[in-house]
């Protein structure tokens, strides 16, 4: 294998909307690179980047996948990322470690939700991309409407750079503005004919071209100069002007074509390794001085200290973890000692891998954008920054997504309730945005995604990887049992059976507190009518009441009792019989205090295109929900509200097919509220069914 310099590396990812035809793209790539002798495809389950079983079952991506080839010249490295927003934060790490992305069109769906995410984030890291607009030769596709909603959604002009020859059935062809040429592409090695425009598409052309040499010159005052004084510019002019033009951001090229006839992808081929960055153009990177708000700078020099981002684990019960990394700057060989500024630690690599998919080839060294991997790393994980230790600097990570899918599991197999939680960490340790704890209330372990569809493939894989079978179901609400009223009542507990008896003598007042409040309690005592050795048992009875909860089991909040009165005996009376009598004077004062459930009322926020807008405020609403605002972002509403969590459970599948997949929200418990009595009746009655 030939050893690239960094100017002759291409680290690109290929990101936009799932079903855009992202992976076959890159199979594309590789077949006609000659590094495969066979196309894959993902219909079929023969792609080599959707190797997992549950991306073959589905025939989407579900995870990050490396691979490369090597095309002029140059090594290109291709990270194929999720179009599902489930694993979006996957998509999001592989965009930061990429020194450009193509972006994905699919030529009969348009721009489509996820499409604007991975712009936006592009847009946010200033990422440069091309468009590839793709399926070129399907029913309805339509380039121009195409190319005119990618300005329109995404809010940037692109630079058309090869226009289509025909469309649907008829799509044979590119028309290559820049050297004014028909490309015919009848070889299935894609090799293309170079021929005179038609004549029924050279006005087009024509007009297409000088509006592409104009996108140009704009972007580079020398070349402006020049296309004002002669009116056109070379060759080399437009090839040098688009570089630089892609490197700056100032330029997005659209180019098109079509994977299942390998229609226009050696054309995309060529513009990647001539006008995309490689890892010395995009220059400088930025970090911070570990412990310190101070920046820090690295050059993508091979004399440079050496530093690199972990952008993905895998997870693999036989191998062990695998961990991805880009390199940054410096070098680094076999059993290197690195220092992971990210957790203050140190530790050895053993053997570097390219990676080919699944498959691992060994390396010896790297040098600034290598793309490799590391076995059995025990601390290092994803965001993590290896670096010198002599020059520690620690590179930003990316917030993980918020979970909104929860769900209680319970192992099917006796005896597996320990492996539940190694196994489901150590996928844990592959994917972030999963969690995995127990309620402390309900005792219950829980475990949370960022979707439906990535809890189902969660236990898929532990199924699979790590033999232990789980059911789910949904998780207790956490609801709070209050008072509304006063009360006086008496807790008297006296016990006679021979010899040593037990008596405990307490007056208790209850009363509500605001809400927060807690749980107050008064020692009021006087005269020593109760011991004060006793006091603390009285307290103590109470409080083991509360949290066992007395309408349907669950905890007691907002309330304040106090011990007013009492009596004790010299010889029966203990620190058990008093607690025992504190116990039964709260069960029974709590019942004369008009007592309710409260339920936990959360903060939602819910993004969606406008065109949901009155679907989902409707599903809201029926939900008990409330709006409470709405904010323009991008080319979405946000719906800001406040709604019971005991409503919006299953919300996510909901969310998803009510807006075609096109929503996502996010909560936080805010307070709780009164559950209206006619819910409550039917929330005590499950309690004590499930109690008998």
């Amino acid at each position: 294998m030939a050893k690239y310099s960094s100017d002759s590396l291409r680290n690109i990812a290929i990101a936009g909307h799932g079903g855009t035809g992202k992976t076959s793209l890159c199979e594309a790539f590789l077949f006609l690179s000659g590094k495969s002798d066979k196309l894959g495809r993902v219909d079929d389950g023969t792609s080599s980047l959707d190797f997992e079983p549950e991306e073959q079952k589905r025939h989407i991506s579900i995870s990050s996948a490396v691979n490369f080839f090597e095309w002029n010249k140059h090594r290109v490295n291709i990270i194929d990322t999720p179009g599902d927003s489930n694993f979006f934060t996957d998509t999001k790490y592989s965009l930061r470690v990429a020194d450009s992305v193509i972006v994905v069109v699919d030529a009969v769906g348009g721009v489509e939700f996820q499409t604007e995410k991975v712009w936006d984030y592009a847009d946010e890291i200033s990422l440069p991309r091309m468009v590839y607009i793709s399926k070129m030769d399907r029913e309805r596709a339509d380039f121009f409407k195409t190319v005119e909603a990618i300005n329109t959604k995404l809010g940037k002009k692109t630079t058309v750079c090869y226009l289509p020859i025909g469309s649907e059935e008829s799509f044979k062809g590119l028309i290559d503005l820049a050297n004014m040429k028909a490309l015919l592409f009848d070889d299935p090695k894609g090799k293309p004919k170079r021929e005179n425009i038609p004549e029924d598409l050279l006005e087009d052309a024509t007009a297409a071209r000088e509006t592409m040499v104009e996108d140009i010159a704009e972007c580079d005052e020398s070349l402006m100069d020049k296309y004002l004084e002669e009116g056109e510019l070379s060759i080399d002019d437009i090839r040098a002007g688009l570089r630089r033009g892609m490197i700056s951001g100032d330029l997005i090229p659209v180019v098109c074509g079509s994977t299942i006839t390998n229609t226009g992808i050696v054309s995309l081929m060529d513009a990647i390794v001539n006008f995309l960055p490689s890892p010395l153009d995009r220059g400088v990177i930025t970090g911070t001085k570990p412990d310190t708000e101070e920046t820090e700078e690295r050059s993508p020099d091979e004399k440079a200290p050496f530093s690199a981002m972990v952008f993905k684990t895998i997870a693999d019960p036989y191998a062990g973890k695998l961990t991805l990394f880009r390199v940054f700057s410096g070098t680094v060989t076999s059993d290197f000692v690195f220092y992971n500024s990210s957790k203050d630690l140190s530790e050895k690599c053993g053997n570097i891998f390219y990676l080919e998919g699944k498959n691992q080839v060994p390396v010896e060294s790297l040098i600034p954008g290598d793309i490799a991997a590391l076995a059995k790393l025990k601390e290092t994980s994803t965001g993590d920054t290896m670096c010198d230790l002599k020059a520690p600097i620690i590179y930003d990570r990316i917030p993980m997504t918020k979970p909104v899918v929860h769900y209680a599991v319970e192992a099917k197999t006796k005896g597996d309730e320990e492996k539940i939680h190694s196994s489901l960490n150590r996928l844990i340790d592959e994917d972030q945005t999963l969690s995995l704890h127990r309620d402390p209330e309900t005792g219950e372990t829980i475990l949370s995604g960022v979707g439906q569809v990535h809890i189902d493939i969660t236990i898929e894989k532990l199924k699979r990887k790590f033999g232990v079978g789980v059911t789910l179901r949904q998780p207790k609400v956490p609801y709070r049992e209050t008072i509304k009223g006063k009360t006086r009542v008496q807790g008297k507990y006296k016990k006679q059976s021979g010899g040593k008896g037990q008596y405990g003598d307490t007056w208790l007042e209850i009363e509500p507190l605001p809400s927060g409040g807690g749980f107050e309690f008064v020692d009021a005592i006087v005269g020593g009518v109760v011991p004060r050795t006793y006091i603390p048992a009285v307290e103590k009875g109470i409080v083991e009441a509360m949290a066992e909860g007395i309408l349907a089991g669950y905890p007691i909040v907002n309330v304040r009792v106090s011990l007013v009165d009492g009596s004790y005996h010299t010889v029966d009376s203990s620190e058990m019989a008093f607690k025992i009598a504190g116990s039964m004077g709260f069960k029974k004062g709590f019942q004369e205090c008009h007592p309710t459930l409260l339920e936990p009322i959360v903060d939602i926020s819910i993004e969606i295109p406008d065109e949901y807008m009155g679907d989902v405020i409707g599903d809201l609403n029926s939900r008990r929900g409330r709006v409470l605002g709405m904010d323009k972002e991008g080319n979405n509403q946000v719906i800001k509200g406040q709604v019971p969590l005991a409503e919006i459970l299953s919300y996510a599948p909901d969310l998803t097919s009510i807006t075609s997949g096109r929503g996502t929200f996010s909560y936080e418990i805010s307070r709780y509220d009164e559950v209206p009595a006619h819910l409550q009746e039917k929330v005590i009655a499950e309690a004590k069914k499930k109690d008998s």
